[in-house]
């Protein structure tokens, strides 16, 4: 197949849908499909460089998140190139400026379109006016007029086909898990990264790794290290990531005296977070906003629990106590963090962590999207619309 993906966030930038649209294509690029990427430019790729099956259309950043990118135009020049490549799909990463591009493209050469639902946004609509301005209602009356015409929908997480589902979407809803692409976590690998951070090997690092911002609740976490360093006084949390409220955790850390305990280690290029996983004794994300936890899936795959928020997804991926536990409160959290740090540095299990990862793979994960791609092209997406969720 010839396979369209168009997104509005693609690397350079670093987000959780930029790593999962390139496992997507590599992926499916190993299974002979051939894939074909629409995006934004960035000003961090130099103006004529070559980038094989990339198409970069002129942009500006986006009003509430000054890192992402909107495109402003390319409607025409989209079509052409994608009538140019024979596009057999058309398949969308976003609902804002390349999803309509992609939208368009899909009614110009009459050929199918399916979406990926990556952003629970009732989750951030207090970035637009403190929540003032945006209510609910309006996310799904708008979810719903992205959606109207498409062929199908994937929805990363359970939780996100049942959100779907209460906006009443018709369409196909397929639940397939982003996979992880486990070679591009070793691409560089290297263990000097403690040494690099200036931390000690008898340190014990709690690491946490996202987007520095309000909804990946890192204050949560920071608020129980004062419980956790009466305990383990050699422990440490590094916060690896960049974002807005970084100088909100500094205040917060300067309040609870904390500055000897925390780290930020600043944004991490994509090929070195394998080794900040591989450095860390336990990985802990207390985000109540993720579709996907792309996060902790690789943090499991180098072999590092993880004590992440629960949701829908987490009891898919958390059915051992040997790979992670998943929290519901602050207490729930804490005592989770104190159960794993009493146990020592303790590998995963390899008969255990080498199911999980074939589990999540990106071949399974790659498999999946294309054969939702056959069934929507043959019609036959709705007879299977639950997709393979085992």
């Amino acid at each position: 197949m010839n396979i369209g993906l168009f997104t509005d966030t693609y690397f350079p930038q670093v987000s959780g849908v930029a790593t999962s649209v390139l496992t997507l294509k590599n992926a499916l690029e190993a299974n002979g499909h051939n894939v074909f990427i629409f995006t934004t430019t960035d000003p961090h790729v130099k103006k004529g460089t070559v980038e094989p099956n990339i198409f970069r259309f002129s942009s500006v950043p986006f009003i509430s998140f000054t890192d992402r990118r909107i495109a402003y135009r390319g409607f025409f020049e989209a079509a052409k190139v994608a009538k140019e490549v024979k596009l057999d799909i058309v398949h969308t990463q976003t609902e804002f400026s390349m999803g309509t591009i992609g939208k368009y493209v899909a009614h110009q050469l009459k050929i199918p379109a399916i979406h990926t639902y990556h952003t629970m946004y009732e989750d951030y609509l207090h970035y637009v006016l403190n929540g003032h301005l945006l209510k609910p209602v309006h996310v799904k009356a708008f979810t719903h007029a992205y959606l109207h015409s498409m062929n199908g929908v994937i929805a990363p997480s359970m939780r996100v086909k049942k959100l779907l589902e209460r906006y009443d979407v018709e369409i196909p809803v397929r639940v397939i898990p982003t996979g992880v692409d486990f070679s591009e976590l070793n691409a560089d690998r290297h263990d000097d990264v403690r040494k690099k951070l200036g931390l000690k090997d008898s340190d014990y690092i709690l690491l946490t790794l996202s987007r520095i911002a309000s909804e990946k609740k890192i204050s949560r976490i920071l608020d129980a290290m004062p419980a956790i360093i009466e305990q383990y006084p050699n422990v440490k949390l590094v916060i690896a990531g960049d974002g807005p409220d970084k100088q909100e955790l500094e205040d917060q850390i300067a309040r609870l005296t904390l500055e000897d305990y925390v780290l930020f280690t600043g944004a991490i290029d994509h090929e070195d977070v394998g080794n900040y996983y591989r450095m860390a004794d336990l990985f802990v994300s207390a985000s109540d906003t993720e579709t996907q936890g792309l996060t902790y899936i690789e943090a499991l795959s180098e072999g590092t629990r993880c004590v992440v928020y629960k949701t829908d997804y987490t009891e898919q991926v958390f059915d051992n106590d040997e790979l992670g536990k998943a929290f519901t409160s602050k207490e729930e959290m804490l005592a989770d963090i104190l159960e794993y740090m009493k146990q020592g540095r303790s590998s995963i299990p390899a008969n255990i962590l080498n199911a999980k990862r074939k589990e999540l793979s990106a071949e399974r994960f790659g498999q999946q999207v294309a054969d939702f791609y056959e069934d929507v092209i043959t019609g036959a997406a709705g007879e299977n619309n639950e997709g393979n969720n085992d």
